[in-house]
């Protein structure tokens, strides 16, 4: 990653909007890099430089660490190292007012490791999703880590939004990464590790929260290389040169396949290559605006009223997900997000 990936670009000027707990902006690897955002309705007085999570040591700190961490005594450091963060502490309500504040704020890709059970995208979720793509933002949303009788939650299932599962170190499938027919694409989630609110480094922590974070830091650095690039052309590059996983072409755990950051980065994608994530916005945004009512799909799901991050909340450096991608291993790819199982 040091010699291919970062001479090309280490995701300078992009800001990502992280809606999650908050982050710990006094920690020595995070310093500098967290602007001031806000702790929305659970937090009013908050900027979310604080990490408001008391169950799972600092979900969002381990996010934002593996998006943007650099370095320093913890020896943590993120994939997109110049990048910043904007922290957004999540409503609990369904997160229509974190997405619009991201992108009123400058974000140009917004990482949600965060869901609610929902068998289709709330209506005020999709509207601030539409939101954001018309303003030409990146949404990246973590699979989750549920059986498999349950459904990909909200803000997962909206059209729109790319949608990650979670792989082990070999690309293999992680097993409790949630099943659905929104999962577009895969990155490592399976014994990742990062640095909690305490400013330790964990590892060994499983959870698609991990590999959601570290494809917004993949977005993060092309949004930077291609700053021209829409949104939509950014999503379609990576789903283009995602590496085959699992069952033979799409699936419903790993999508398209593993995010290969260095092939999205450079490869030759064609204007003309399928982008299902827009697609399906575009039909959904259409049927809408005839009065169709959309689809839903899926297994039913457990409507318990409870906001779930989707991974353990902790990884392990940034720099061995580059570094496995871009050899094309089947080895040492990370895994990511809090309070889920090992």
């Amino acid at each position: 990653m040091t010699t291919k990936v970062w001479p090309l670009t280490q995701g300078a000027g992009i800001t990502v909007g992280l809606i999650d707990t908050g982050v710990e902006a006094r920690l020595p690897g995070l310093k500098g890099i967290i602007l001031p955002g806000t702790g929305g309705e659970n937090s009013p007085n908050s900027d979310g430089r604080v990490d408001s999570d008391t169950k799972d040591g600092g979900h969002g700190t381990g996010m934002a660490a593996l998006i943007a961490a650099q370095g320093s005594s913890d020896g943590m450091v993120g994939i997109a190292p110049k990048s910043r963060i904007l922290p957004v502490i999540d409503s609990k309500l369904g997160f229509a007012k974190d997405i619009r504040y991201a992108v009123d704020h400058g974000a140009k890709v917004i990482n949600m490791s965060v869901g609610i059970p929902a068998d289709s995208c709330p209506d005020s979720i999709r509207s601030a999703v539409d939101y954001a793509i018309q303003h030409d933002v990146v949404l990246v949303a973590a699979a989750g880590n549920e059986p498999e009788d349950l459904t990909v939650g909200a803000p997962a299932n909206c059209p729109g939004v790319l949608t990650v599962g979670a792989v082990d170190a070999y690309l293999s499938p992680w097993q409790k990464s949630t099943s659905g027919t929104n999962v577009m694409l895969a990155a490592p989630g399976v014994s990742v590790g990062s640095i909690g609110k305490a400013g330790v480094f964990t590892s060994k922590v499983n959870g698609t929260s991990s590999a959601a974070a570290l494809t917004s830091g993949v977005a993060a650095l092309m949004r930077s290389r291609f700053p021209d690039m829409s949104g939509r052309e950014i999503v379609q590059r990576m789903l283009a040169t995602a590496r085959d996983v699992g069952p033979k072409g799409w699936d419903e755990k790993t999508g398209y396949g593993a995010l290969i950051p260095y092939k999205a980065l450079t490869a030759d994608v064609p204007k003309t290559a399928p982008n299902p994530v827009y697609a399906s916005f575009t039909q959904n945004a259409a049927e809408h605006r005839t009065a169709i009512p959309s689809s839903t799909h899926s297994r039913k799901a457990t409507q318990k009223e409870r906001t779930h991050r989707t991974g353990e909340y902790l990884i392990a450096p940034a720099i061995l997900f580059l570094v496995a991608a871009i050899a094309l291993a089947t080895a040492t790819l990370y895994h990511r997000r809090r309070g889920s199982s090992n």
